[in-house]
């Protein structure tokens, strides 16, 4: 008892201090770019953006060890290949359903409100797209499969290739399962490593308040509050579309968790506040991990489960796609996307395929609607236009993610009667 009363401090307090570091970094970013010459304001951004940098390498560097350890040893304790299945069955039917009502909703909404209608096409950060460009590769399939099916194990930690990891580690636990006796020290020594990282989890975890306040800084040095001014309906729009996409999963989560969803959010309370301060769902995924068991679902589950949706189930990340690549088509009135359904369905399925395995990516939404959108006739620096304020459209779709996945492990496991009152 005593040690669950220091752990909810310990939280609160961290949770706290991310929240300071928010409202100063806001402040000393404003004060800078309100007073400071704009090649000291140039020179100085990159720099205090580095202890967001500093903050978020050093979870990326947890991730690798973390996806492969707890899947093998998760797939290993579901027993054997027709439980796998099971279990893995149940997530994708949550994944596939909740990637198609966030692809949908956005789409639905964009086209409602017409947030890039009107808007001038001069304020594209045209130098920001070139460098997005570099990085995007017009989508096929010869490409996509390169992207799932991994040729090195370790070129995809390396690159924390989550979707490569994840179909490596599946393999992985699948034959260490199949041999029986002989993998047990294996899986001994795996389950192990997975209580290292999550140790490691901890220290990383108090250097939060210090990426917080590295990154707000920064971008409000160098873009200033006027930003938001310039994007408020686009950025209200898209925030309205998460909070009906909030709804609709809440709701789902109370059909299935009942009272028990009110635990649940509390125990998210620290992970959403990370992600959304740090525009990062990745940032939270060690932490995740711990608070899931925490409320009670079973490790073997969400050992399983967890790893699977950072790749298969980002929701806010789905909808910001069609959103973005919408935006965009209607701020170049590209008719032949914004007055046509069949296009825009065709687009959304697209969505559904070039978006799997993004986690771990910088900007990963974005590249991703730069590939799918060349398909469709949406120019490339089209996406200049939302670059600017993309920061701020991370923030909402990360916290989404983090909700996404916790959902859909928790649903999951009570399917299992796996879910205990912890």
């Amino acid at each position: 008892m005593h040690t669950e009363t220091a752990e909810k401090t310990q939280k609160s307090r961290l949770t706290l201090y991310i929240v300071i570091a928010m409202v100063l970094g806001i402040f000393v970013g404003y004060l800078i770019h309100s007073n400071a010459s704009p090649e000291f304001i140039k020179n100085f951004a990159p720099k205090i953006k580095l202890l967001a940098t500093i903050f978020l390498r050093l979870v990326q560097m947890i991730i690798a060890p973390l996806v492969f350890a707890t899947l093998v040893v998760g797939i290993a304790k579901l027993g054997d290949l027709k439980t796998v299945g099971r279990v893995g069955g149940k997530a994708m039917v949550w994944f596939i359903s909740a990637s198609l009502l966030s692809l949908t909703l956005g789409l639905i909404l964009v086209s409602i409100t017409k947030p890039g209608v009107g808007i001038n096409i001069n304020n594209a950060d045209l130098e920001g797209a070139k460098d997005l460009m570099g990085k995007t590769k017009e989508f096929s399939l010869e490409k996509f499969v390169e992207h799932v099916v991994p040729k090195s194990v370790i070129e995809a930690m390396a690159t924390n290739e989550i979707l490569q990891l994840v179909v490596f580690s599946v393999f992985f636990g699948v034959a260490l399962t199949a041999i029986g006796k002989k993998g047990e020290p294996i899986i001994k020594a795996l389950d192990a490593l997975t209580h290292v990282v999550l140790k490691m989890v901890t220290y990383v975890m108090g250097l939060a308040p210090l990426g917080v306040f590295g990154a707000m800084t920064g971008v409000i040095a160098l873009k200033g509050l006027g930003i938001l001014k310039t994007y408020a309906y686009y950025i209200g729009s898209f925030y309205i579309g998460l909070a009906v996409l909030w709804i609709i999963l809440l709701f789902i989560g109370y059909l299935i968790l009942k009272k028990r969803l009110n635990v649940l959010l509390r125990r998210l309370s620290g992970p959403m506040t990370i992600a959304f301060n740090t525009a990062s769902s990745e940032a939270v995924f060690p932490k995740l991990v711990e608070e899931m068991e925490r409320f009670g679902c079973n490790n073997k589950i969400v050992s399983f489960t967890l790893p699977l949706g950072y790749s298969f189930n980002l929701d806010g990340s789905m909808m910001y796609m069609t959103f973005a690549s919408m935006f965009i088509a209607q701020a170049y009135n590209i008719t032949s996307i914004t007055d046509n359904i069949g296009t825009q369905i065709a687009m959304l399925l697209v969505f559904m395929l070039t978006s799997k395995g993004i986690a771990g990516v910088p900007r990963a939404s974005l590249v991703v609607v730069l590939a799918t959108g060349s398909m469709f006739g949406i120019p490339p620096e089209g996406i200049g236009l939302v670059l600017a304020i993309d920061t701020f459209c991370d923030m909402g779709r990360s916290m989404t993610n983090v909700l996404g996945n916790a959902l859909a492990t928790a649903a999951v496991s009570k399917w299992e009667g796996e879910l205990s009152n912890a």
